[in-house]
């Protein structure tokens, strides 16, 4: 294997949006136009006779919405595609976090009646962090929505950056039609087929093509027309560079539901999406091209096959060549890991992987030695920098229906904290018993609940507890210890052993800060 040319062809990259935008939708109708599902299922479609391939969790299913995030592995052409589909629930930011830390490049997916919602802004800025080249494809042109000027104008505005559209809509709402190709300079019009799961018949066009023109009407060809010239004398000319700095969105127009627009899209992530590149370490960076191999975990998910009780570490590959059955270094601990049974997803779908190359995702078989942020390397040790966790909002407490399920409840308590669908805070001298549980949003409680009950025939209830805040203690040890010695704070440990301050409000945390010197209380996890 030609490890360069393995490289070159891949594509990874995660696809972020709003709820109920339509991403597990696109996600499906990129694995139909890649040839890697024949027929598409698409969420709460009546018409539809699968649900959503990337969504394996019941709950998911019954709510339609996407709950945790899912790894699927597709080739396209000349490339191979790994997709990393990201929950939409807000009470799910931190799983999708975690996502955005293991991709390449982003698609941002915008509802066309909607524009920019508050969701999207803020997955956005997690990618401008990163600097992170994203791609955006305005959904569901086939409703009445939003004038595609405008739309440009306000992502422009709301999430500063310059906006380029590489296709043009021809019609709207019922009578969206196609697109124009800017970069083929063709128009592009689509059949419509009534239950869009499978690949549409397309037919390309010269914009000034008498077939056209009869296809669309003279009126709708003079409004397309003005709009290309408007676009090609006013508009910024589209630049891969400033693209792939994170400076320019391109912009591309359609209905992931009608499978209009979606081949041109999957185009675009093959021939302009960056391929796996350099990742920082502490000590510097590491290049994929390096001879050793190294990868990072960033998602750990507990008994996606229920018959199994098995427990998947999703780890990116950064550099080298990764073998199955290889003996890997753990950065964290220094001990030697043999990494036997690797595999690549469709979703639940596995099969067993023999290599893999940097920009690939591989899941391995952890029997619980791993956690989220680790490093595993061959060679000198290397180590990237950690993924952080942030501070729950809600906080609970659990009540154990039969106290005979202690045992298991613990063990669910543990490994679903270790994938960090709830984050757990011991108190002092009780152990484990009877933790505090803390998290991002409530939903999260709700999937605690059902997978207890479905992974760990443990029926429990959750009375919540009187906290809104809690902060990592930090700084120099006066700051501990001022706060131990105070009856009015309520100080806990996570499963790392940090110790975490928790309260009811900030003004007590802000009047510690005022009196104990020293002392710094933060948001994210110290890594």
């Amino acid at each position: 294997m030609d490890l360069a040319a393995e490289v070159a062809r891949r594509r990874t990259f995660a696809i972020i949006s709003h709820p109920d935008a339509g991403k597990t939708t696109i996600t499906e109708k990129l694995l139909l136009y890649a040839g890697a599902v024949h027929v598409a299922g698409a969420v709460k479609s009546r018409k539809a006779s699968r649900h959503a391939l990337s969504d394996w969790m019941e709950m998911e299913r019954e709510k339609g919405i996407s709950i945790t995030s899912s790894v699927l592995q597709f080739d396209a052409g000349e490339r191979r595609m790994n997709l990393l589909d990201t929950p939409g629930h807000a009470d799910f930011s931190e799983d999708t976090y975690r996502v955005l830390a293991a991709v390449d490049s982003a698609v941002m997916l915008i509802d066309a009646a909607k524009g920019v919602e508050p969701r999207t802004l803020k997955l956005f800025e997690v990618c401008r962090l990163r600097k992170m080249p994203v791609m955006t494809f305005v959904n569901k042109m086939d409703r009445p929505g939003l004038d595609p000027l405008d739309l440009l104008d306000e992502v422009g505005k709301t999430l500063s950056i310059r906006t380029v559209p590489l296709n043009w809509p021809i019609g709207e709402g019922s009578d969206f039609v196609g697109v124009y190709d800017r970069l083929s300079r063709k128009a592009v019009l689509w059949e419509r087929l009534a239950s869009g799961t499978e690949v549409l018949p397309e037919a390309r066009f010269d914009l000034d093509d008498p077939a056209l023109i009869e296809r669309i009407g003279t009126r709708r060809h003079e409004a397309l027309k003005e709009s290309i010239e408007l676009l090609d004398a006013a508009g910024d000319a589209f630049s891969i560079d400033e693209y792939l700095a994170g400076e320019v969105t391109p912009f591309f127009f359609g209905s992931a539901m009608t499978n209009f627009g979606v081949s041109l899209l999957l185009e675009a992530l093959g021939n302009l999406a960056p391929g796996p590149g350099p990742r920082a370490t502490l000590e510097g960076a590491r290049e994929p091209a390096d001879a050793e191999f190294s990868g990072f975990v960033f998602k750990i998910q507990a008994n996606m096959n229920p018959r199994h009780r098995d427990r998947i570490a999703f780890m990116r590959v950064v550099s080298g060549r990764f073998e199955r059955g290889m003996d890997v270094k753990l950065s964290r601990s220094d001990k030697q890991l043999r990494l036997s049974k690797p595999h690549t997803f469709l979703a639940q779908e596995r099969s067993i992987v023999d290599e893999a190359v940097p920009g690939d995702i591989v899941g391995l078989y952890d029997p619980g030695e791993l956690r989220i942020g680790d490093t595993l390397y061959t060679g000198p040790k290397v180590e990237f920098r950690g993924i952080p966790r942030f501070a729950p909002e809600h906080f609970a407490r659990i009540r154990l229906k039969d106290p005979t399920r202690r045992k298991h409840l613990q063990e669910g308590l543990t490994q679903l904290s270790q994938e960090g669908t709830i984050q757990l805070f011991y108190r002092a001298g009780l152990g484990l018993a009877d933790p505090y549980l803390g998290a991002v949003g409530l939903l999260q409680f709700e999937v605690l609940k059902v997978r207890l009950e479905n992974e760990y025939n443990t029926r429990a209830e959750l009375e919540g507890a009187p906290f809104t805040v809690a902060r990592w203690v930090a700084g120099a040890p006066s700051g501990l210890e001022w706060l131990k010695k105070r009856p009015d704070y309520l100080l806990v440990e996570d499963r790392y052993g940090q110790p975490v301050v928790l309260a009811a409000s900030p003004w007590p945390l802000n009047y510690a800060l005022s009196e104990a010197k020293g002392l710094e209380l933060l948001e994210i996890s110290p890594l």
